[in-house]
């Protein structure tokens, strides 16, 4: 955790926002330095938003925080999108307008991993990095704040509810959180890379962007007349295979776009 994690964010779009003279060697080094000396505090603010995990569109305790370090740095926010995400702006409020995204809320499981700063809740924990992710938001502020007098545009930093499940970007787009951006970064923690490395791809990674539910419903019986039964698994069996056949049968695969199709069963 620590200083690393707020590098992502400036180091990326640095070439939007200031002058091309500053982005080199020596300018990202200075950020580099700058991002080390705030270990302490990130690892704060991870930790309190770690211990106090909250469920989608239910993140009022996390939005607080955040909106008390934007406080305290002086950063101009708006609030609420979506009920409990934030908008803050930094630099000109004109053109190059860019957009940092991080997700807030938590997940309905059971931290079972014994460390000293666990899970507060029982059955809620964060699970997928969004406690990391929004301290890399707020780590981004404080550096953007300490130097919006270079900025030569507008950096609008977006604390986005709801993204396991509830649709969270979209309703904060239709809220208008984007404005007039030009180009938004988001951003994920990956265990699988090491530490200290930083992955980026332009369009779309990692993204849901629709979803849908079917019900199969079959007939019990017993097992000596099973013609006489519906058998409900056999159907979903069938139909994981036929959705499957959607995407290596149905698509370009060649296509710049390559899809993910995920299916989940529940029982009822």
């Amino acid at each position: 955790m620590g200083w690393f994690l707020i590098l992502h964010s400036l180091l990326l779009f640095s070439l939007f926002l200031f002058p091309s003279s500053l982005c080199n060697t020596h300018y990202a080094n200075e950020i580099f330095q700058a991002a080390k000396q705030e270990k302490d505090w990130l690892v704060s603010i991870r930790r309190q938003i770690h211990e106090n995990p909250e469920l989608k569109f239910e993140e009022y305790n996390t939005s607080a925080l955040i909106r008390s370090e934007l406080d305290k740095l002086g950063v101009s926010y708006s609030y609420p999108f979506a009920q409990t995400g934030i908008v803050a702006e930094i630099g000109t409020g004109f053109p190059p307008v860019v957009a940092l995204r991080a997700d807030m809320d938590a997940l309905p499981l059971k931290e079972l991993v014994e460390w000293e700063h666990k899970s507060k809740v029982d059955g809620k924990m964060h699970g997928c990095g969004h406690d990391a992710h929004t301290t890399m938001l707020l780590g981004a502020a404080k550096l953007l704040s300490q130097r919006k007098h270079k900025l030569q545009g507008t950096v609008r930093l977006l604390f986005q509810p709801g993204e396991e499940g509830g649709g969270g970007a979209s309703h904060m787009i239709k809220q208008g959180a984007l404005g007039v951006a030009e180009a938004i970064f988001g951003m994920h923690v990956d265990f699988t890379s090491p530490t200290g490395t930083i992955r980026s791809k332009s369009g779309p990674l990692l993204a849901a962007v629709s979803s849908f539910e079917a019900k199969i419903i079959g007939r019990g019986g017993h097992a000596a007349e099973p013609h006489q039964n519906i058998d409900p698994i056999i159907a979903v069996s069938f139909s994981i295979l036929a959705l499957q056949q959607l995407v290596s049968r149905e698509l370009d695969p060649l296509s710049s776009q390559s899809p993910l199709l995920e299916v989940g069963l529940q029982t009822m």
